[in-house]
């Protein structure tokens, strides 16, 4: 039997897309388009530069590797420059992360770690759903 699921999704945080460069990204998503710029941000732990873009409902990140290591080079380098992520608001961090190892979901984050805007963010693995890298976010 299931246990009731100690959590709930509230909304599409953001969709993450990976990319070679920055440059040029703002003149489509901003000015063509006219989304709110939000701001870039640094993320020392993942090298990576991020540039998020308001949608009024949700947001899009464009994410740029700052090295070599970085979980994005190796992503660009094997499936090229598009969509990287969805990233899932949810209101109990830890308690979806234990719930769904529960249920055997294969998590790339067993505990919560920062990540951009000062999230509280994990990853769930590929392999369980379906080939979409999923990170879930609690705004602390």
């Amino acid at each position: 039997t299931m246990i009731k699921k100690p959590f709930n999704i509230l909304s599409i945080e953001h969709v993450g897309i990976a990319v070679e460069n920055l440059k040029g990204i703002s003149n489509l998503f901003s000015d063509i388009l006219g989304l709110e710029f939000k701001g870039s941000e640094e993320v020392k732990d993942q090298h990576v530069t991020t540039d998020i873009y308001n949608t009024g409902n949700g947001k899009v990140e464009f994410i740029k590797a700052t090295t070599p290591e970085s979980p994005i080079s190796r992503f660009i380098n094997k499936r090229g420059e598009g969509m990287h992520h969805i990233a899932f608001q949810v209101d109990n961090l830890q308690a979806a992360l234990d719930y769904l190892r529960h249920q055997g979901v294969q998590l790339i984050d067993e505990i919560p770690r920062i990540g951009a805007e000062g999230f509280n963010i994990a990853f769930i693995h590929p392999k369980s759903t379906g080939g979409v890298l999923i990170e879930l976010c609690e705004i602390n």
